[in-house]
């Protein structure tokens, strides 16, 4: 039973599906209050299993490169343990279209649309057309998350309002530009990998010359974004958070641009984790106040 679990949180990325669900999360407390606690469950429980489906199809297509990657070569389509066949694609498909059912039957249809532009920006656009062919991959798929948090926005937000407000879409922008400097500390962390793999990420192809700034300059836009949100109603605990998560971000990418090592990398890399939870704590902390008082 463990292994089948872990097996079945491998196949579905969770823990990238996790990060995704929390954005829908953050999308739900900033759109609107048309969601009770219980639709909102649901309406994150329908984010992460499309977010799951897009991670399986990506495992599926991408198990002869996960063998070339110390990181991914004992996924289980790449080690062999589970056999490709047509049922794994139909399977997947499955259980992406129950998600976007269920997310439709709390989130209307637009909620339910931005859903599947999500999980086929990641399972089909940057698995199969982007992630072998161009160094924009992560830059375009990075659109994946982005949808997310606009969906949970369009499903609460109010019948009479707008269907996006400014909040979810300040915050869809900072994780649109969040993603690529995310993805390229792991390139220049792990930079043998994806050349064994013919992956072209930015520090894979470029010098530290050139993919130091960029991520710099990356993180440094996406920072005075996160701070939007305060002229549109957020209080100074969603500040606190946001610019704590930020600095850090922005110190430790500034040291790799500077000082350009694997110690650098993983610290920009554990620093961009840090700082999505701290923005997206946020926003927790800072509804759940205003939802108190």
């Amino acid at each position: 039973m463990r292994d089948a679990m872990t097996m079945t949180v491998s196949i579905l990325k969770l823990r990238i599906g996790s990060f995704i669900a929390l954005a829908a999360l953050v999308g739900i407390m900033t759109g609107g209050s048309r969601l009770g606690w219980l639709e909102a469950a649901v309406f994150t429980l329908a984010v992460l299993g499309a977010s799951g489906a897009a991670g399986a199809f990506n495992q599926y297509f991408e198990r002869d490169t996960d063998r070339l990657m110390a990181r991914t070569f004992n996924r289980p389509f790449a080690s062999g343990r589970l056999k490709e066949g047509p049922i794994w694609p139909l399977t997947f498909t499955m259980l992406l279209a129950a998600s976007i059912i269920m997310g439709w039957s709390v989130g209307g249809s637009l909620a339910a649309v931005l859903i599947f532009l999500g999980a086929f920006t990641y399972g089909v656009v940057y698995t199969l057309w982007l992630k072998k062919r161009t160094v924009w991959n992560v830059v375009i798929g990075g659109a994946a998350g982005s949808f997310a948090l606009l969906a949970g926005a369009a499903a609460a937000a109010d019948p009479f309002g707008p269907a996006l407000g400014p909040v979810p879409i300040l915050l869809a922008a900072t994780l649109f530009l969040w993603t690529p400097p995310h993805f390229w500390a792991l390139a220049a962390l792990r930079q043998e990998d994806y050349r064994r793999a013919g992956i072209p990420m930015l520090p894979v192809v470029t010098g530290p010359e050139t993919w130091g700034p960029v991520i710099f300059i990356h993180v440094a836009v996406l920072v005075v974004l996160s701070l939007g949100p305060v002229f549109y109603g957020l209080g100074p605990v969603y500040w606190l958070c946001a610019a704590g998560g930020g600095l850090w971000f922005l110190a430790t990418s500034w040291r790799l641009t500077n000082q350009p090592s694997k110690q650098a990398a993983r610290s920009t890399f554990r620093a961009s984790l840090g700082q999505f939870a701290l923005l997206s704590l946020g926003v927790v902390l800072d509804r759940g106040l205003a939802w108190a008082f």
